[in-house]
């Protein structure tokens, strides 16, 4: 199998910690052909990442279904609840990180720029983050974990959520608001120890300053001309 991903996606990266968790063997991991050409829409309509490409050629988009799907074909370890009600307890976290936040920040991305931003774009956007944050201190657990004192695939969707709007909220004059919330501030420094968590870190570390230094030479090359 493959699964078509990059460093610096959220939800890719979302996918890729539930691997790494799991322990699951077989898949390899690539950047899309092309991306974001019309080569790699071949593949992705949508032109997103990440999909799966199952081993008779199959492709599953959207990083939700792939957990899904992942969780299906590998059931051990468990990310999932024991009952029904754990489950959703799970599923309340993940898509909360995942529409509240993930979704909001990957839009608020392209407003860091001060001269091509629009205060009222960035204003909306950044309003439902910080609205997101404040509803996951209802929700999140006090015990370095999302929720069940275990790592479920809340934790998989909150650590890449929690990740961008850390590194990327201040960029467009926004207050972090983590911090400002002390059970969400509490979860965020005690995940990053947690192996599957760390190395998604760095993974998407490593993809923000790439793509820093392309936003560089990109400038340079603008001031140059």
């Amino acid at each position: 199998m493959k699964l078509y991903s990059g460093d610096l996606s959220p939800y890719s990266a979302k996918v890729r910690m539930q691997i790494y968790a799991k322990g699951i063997e077989g898949i390899d991991l690539v950047r899309p052909p092309g991306f974001p050409t019309e080569a790699w829409r071949k593949i992705s309509p949508l032109g997103r990442i990440p999909v799966l490409e199952l081993d008779d050629g199959a492709l599953i988009p959207e990083s939700e279904v792939i957990s899904e799907y992942l969780e299906e074909a590998y059931p051990e370890p468990s990310m999932l609840g024991s009952t029904p009600r754990e489950t959703a307890a799970i599923r309340v976290v993940s898509r909360l990180a995942d529409i509240y936040l993930m979704n909001n920040m990957f839009l608020l991305s392209g407003q860091t720029r001060r001269s091509t931003r629009s205060d009222a774009v960035r204003d909306l956007l950044a309003g439902q983050v910080v609205r997101g944050v404040k509803a996951l201190e209802l929700y999140i657990g006090s015990d370095g974990f999302a929720v069940l004192g275990r790592l479920t695939l809340a934790d998989c969707t909150l650590v890449p959520a929690l990740f961008m709007i850390e590194n990327v909220i201040p960029a467009t004059d926004v207050a972090d608001p983590i911090p400002a919330e002390p059970k969400v501030a509490a979860y965020w420094a005690a995940i990053r120890t947690e192996p599957s968590a760390a190395r998604i870190l760095v993974e998407l570390h490593r993809g923000l300053e790439e793509r820093r230094a392309l936003i560089r030479a990109a400038a340079a090359k603008e001031a140059a001309a």
